[in-house]
């Protein structure tokens, strides 16, 4: 998993135009209008024509490949509104923190492995697997909690909680959804959680790691002068062309004349990154 992440970040790097930018606005804005159609529509033939189903798909209708991602979870219209916001906020902050490439490549790649998981439920077992966007869309939860764990959020807009405890509710929910489906002898449903898992962690398992390693404890920290600091790397690099490397891919100011650079202030020491990694390094 490791080394296709790494894969990904090398690509979304050199493709920065690749993805569709606010993505996650159209897929909230496309599944609202299906869930008001669906409210006028008693007959279901509509939402019918969105499901997923290999067998159709091989008699044509393509648009079911991606269609079941706009298929609504709830037919109450507070419930929806609300989830719909969620999924935007959560969304649109992965992509500003990711930029559109990532964004859209974790979307796609959850979306992929949903669905081969679906072909080959039906080719094997014989079974359709009706899948539904909840734990594609809940797995961008977890990418939120892995990049901003001490963020607090307000529950319920007006009760304030860090998002690392609300992303242990959200695994809670997980591991209910596998158990259940498990008690009524449904295995391949059983699984579907477990395929949204497996996105996240080619994503973003780094990010994990990152907050599960132990950090050293803020009372033995100590106060950087980063001027002084800044003044002794200058002098200990020399004659070296570059100003800026990073201290996780090398990656230079010369070698990347267009690429922006931070130091970051919770490492113990001077130490610059990228911004590809400013935000997702294990800190000195």
């Amino acid at each position: 998993m490791k080394a296709l992440n790494r894969v990904i970040e090398r690509f979304c790097y050199k493709h920065r135009g690749f993805g569709i930018p606010r993505l996650m606005l159209y897929i909230v804005i496309i599944s609202a209008a299906v869930f008001f159609i669906q409210m006028m529509d008693t007959t279901s033939t509509f939402l019918s024509l969105l499901l997923f189903s290999p067998e159709r798909i091989l008699h044509g209708e393509i648009w079911r490949l991606v269609t079941w991602i706009f298929i609504p979870l709830n037919n109450q219209l507070l419930f929806a509104a609300i989830m719909l916001y969620f999924y935007y906020f959560i969304g649109n902050t992965l992509e500003r923190e990711w930029g559109a490439a990532k964004f859209t490549v974790y979307y796609i790649f959850g979306l992929l492995l949903n669905v081969i998981y679906g072909f080959l439920a039906w080719a094997i077992f014989g079974q359709i697997v009706y899948l539904a966007p909840n734990y594609l869309n809940l797995s961008m939860f977890f990418a939120f909690a892995a990049l901003f764990p001490d963020q607090r959020i307000l529950l319920f807009f007006f009760i304030p909680v860090k998002i690392k405890w609300l992303a242990l509710v959200d695994a809670a929910f997980f591991a209910y959804s596998v158990i259940s489906e498990l008690f009524y002898s449904n295995i391949l449903m059983a699984l579907l959680p477990i395929i949204a898992l497996l996105n996240f962690l080619v994503i973003c398992g780094s990010d994990l790691l990152v907050h599960l390693r132990p950090l050293k404890s803020r009372s033995s920290a100590q106060a950087i002068n980063f001027r002084r600091v800044a003044k002794k790397a200058e002098r200990d690099r020399g004659d070296n062309a570059f100003r800026h490397k990073c201290a996780v891919c090398g990656k230079t100011d010369v070698d990347y004349p267009n690429l922006e650079f931070r130091y970051c202030s919770r490492c113990n020491g001077y130490h610059c990154f990228c911004l590809d990694h400013i935000n997702k390094h294990v800190h000195f």
